[in-house]
């Protein structure tokens, strides 16, 4: 709810007598939505929704349990809520509304399709998604430079694949320019990534990508649209879950100008499971996290993470959040009392109750809240009760889903995939003329052969025909000679003229046509 442009959510004191705002303008200094499961995070995370898109601030959400979509939709009055606007006093003031709501689905089957490109990820960011070790993550980054070099798009998977098989075939022509990358850790990464596609990397993937101002819209009458991703199945695929929501932050901490502090956030992200946001990110990456959520503040953008536990947030991450709303915590071992004490420790202490008793007590629909002030400083801890959403309970009707998703721009938009020229298209070309040139020159060099060997031949039957000319014309002279004598010597002088004339007419013949 709205009450004098602060964000009315949640009621304190024996009496609920004491109203707790969130002020807009400290919505920027981030937040958590914390809670064992079934202790009301999701009802939290509605009432903060609705409320940001009734000041006119879009949202954008991961719903992983399907029950989010009733957003669409107004409320209705049944007998628990009733009795709620009534222990809140809010009968007079309380009204049932819908919202607008944009529906995704990375799997492209109960949403607008959401995609991004494998340049735009980026090769860290990749690297972390793709679990590679500190070798392989060069490798991958050393790939995407002689793409860039090459001018070469990396739109999807199979152009990633087709570059590492190139640099993988080059190696020997590309290490004077871009240092040895080994084959074996090619292989390496074109497994990862074979992985990744049987979590659905290929079809996030590829074109055309979303273009995250159209996460910023508005409706006519001025409400924020509530973007939900939906993330039933995705959420079963962690690696492609925080591939999406990471590389999401990175993209608006990359391409949103800078505005200071504003009346009120541009844009709102809920994080929900995000420890899987932290599992496999490195410290190099986390220490980037971490400063990113420092500075993003600064661009107009405020970040809920919403997680079981208050330990599934690194420290630095959490020193950053500003604004806690803290479900009940079950405490059975020694590591989730540990994590209790923590968490109770984190919020500014109220004499009139043991916060860290008070966790484990919790009924839903029950926090511990602490918010920051007009000087942005925490409030101290309140056991407050959440306000009740507007909009339906639970999931909407699935016709009004399927026209929501319909008649959206963004559906005609995104709707269809597009495979534009980029690398893998350009590198099978490239394949298939190295191919034919190898073709080519293997039937130039075995015609040359076959000319050579033909000219061979030829030069030896025109030396058979030279002898045996030779051989007949040696014996015409020497008869001749012999005749020419005969009268003179008799038959001693035929005998030696026949040897001498036959031995001079192969020697003289030998000397002409010897080669």
């Amino acid at each position: 709810m709205i009450e004098d442009n602060k964000i009315f959510f949640a009621k304190a004191g024996k009496e609920l007598e004491k109203d707790i705002y969130l002020l807009p303008n400290k919505a920027n200094r981030h937040g958590f939505i914390c809670g064992a499961t079934g202790t009301g995070k999701t009802i939290t995370l509605k009432v903060l929704a609705e409320s940001f898109s009734k000041l006119g601030v879009p949202v954008f959400l991961a719903d992983v349990k399907g029950d989010l979509s009733g957003m669409i939709q107004e409320g209705k009055d049944s007998d628990d809520m009733i009795e709620r606007k009534k222990r809140f006093k809010i009968e007079d003031t309380f009204t049932y509304e819908k919202y607008p709501v944009n529906f995704f689905d990375i799997f492209q089957k109960g949403g607008i399709p959401l995609r991004t490109t494998i340049s735009e990820m980026g090769p860290q960011l990749l690297s972390t998604v793709l679990g590679l070790n500190d070798t392989q993550s060069d490798v991958l980054a050393v790939t995407f430079k002689i793409a860039d070099d090459q001018e070469l798009l990396l739109t999807d998977t199979k152009d990633l694949k087709a570059m590492l098989n190139y640099v993988s075939d080059h190696h020997d022509e590309l290490k004077d320019d871009y240092g040895n990358m080994a084959p074996q850790s090619i292989a390496a990464i074109i497994r990862a990534i074979v992985a990744l596609e049987g979590e659905g990397a290929d079809i996030f993937f590829g074109e055309p990508a979303i273009n995250v101002s159209d996460l910023f819209l508005k409706d006519t009458s001025g409400k924020g649209y509530i973007n939900i991703l939906d993330s039933s199945s995705l959420i079963n695929r962690p690696k492609l879950y925080s591939a999406f929501m990471l590389y999401l932050l990175s993209e608006l901490f990359e391409v949103l100008p800078e505005v200071g502090d504003l009346d009120k956030p541009r844009i709102v992200f809920f994080f929900d499971e995000a420890h899987l946001l932290f599992d496999n990110a490195d410290d190099s990456l986390l220490e980037k996290i971490v400063q990113m959520i420092k500075l993003i503040r600064s661009k107009g953008v405020s970040v809920f993470f919403i997680t079981q536990s208050p330990k599934d947030i690194p420290d630095g991450v959490m020193s950053q959040l500003g604004n806690k709303i803290q479900h009940a915590l079950r405490a059975y071992t020694p590591a989730e009392r540990k994590a209790l004490k923590v968490a109770a420790e984190s919020f500014r202490e109220n004499p009139e109750f043991d916060t860290a008793e008070l966790l484990e007590t919790l009924g839903t629909g029950e926090a511990i809240v602490s918010v920051l002030d007009e000087e942005g400083i925490p409030m101290m801890a309140e056991h407050a009760y959440i306000l009740p959403p507007s909009s339906k309970m639970g999931q909407a009707d699935e016709s009004e889903v399927e026209k929501a998703i319909k008649v959206s721009d963004l559906f005609i938009k995104y709707n269809t995939p597009s495979d534009p020229e980029s690398a893998y298209e350009f590198l099978e070309r490239q394949k298939i003329q190295e191919a034919n040139e190898e073709i080519q020159a293997k039937e130039a060099a075995k015609a040359q052969k076959e000319l050579e060997k033909a000219q061979a031949k030829q030069a030896k039957e025109i030396q058979r025909s030279i002898k045996s000319v030779g051989s007949t014309a040696a014996g015409t002279v020497g008869r001749e000679i012999g005749n020419a004598l005969g009268g003179a010597f008799g038959k001693f002088g035929k005998k030696l003229g026949g040897n001498v004339g036959a031995s001079l007419a192969r020697n003289l013949f030998g000397t002409l046509f010897k080669r």
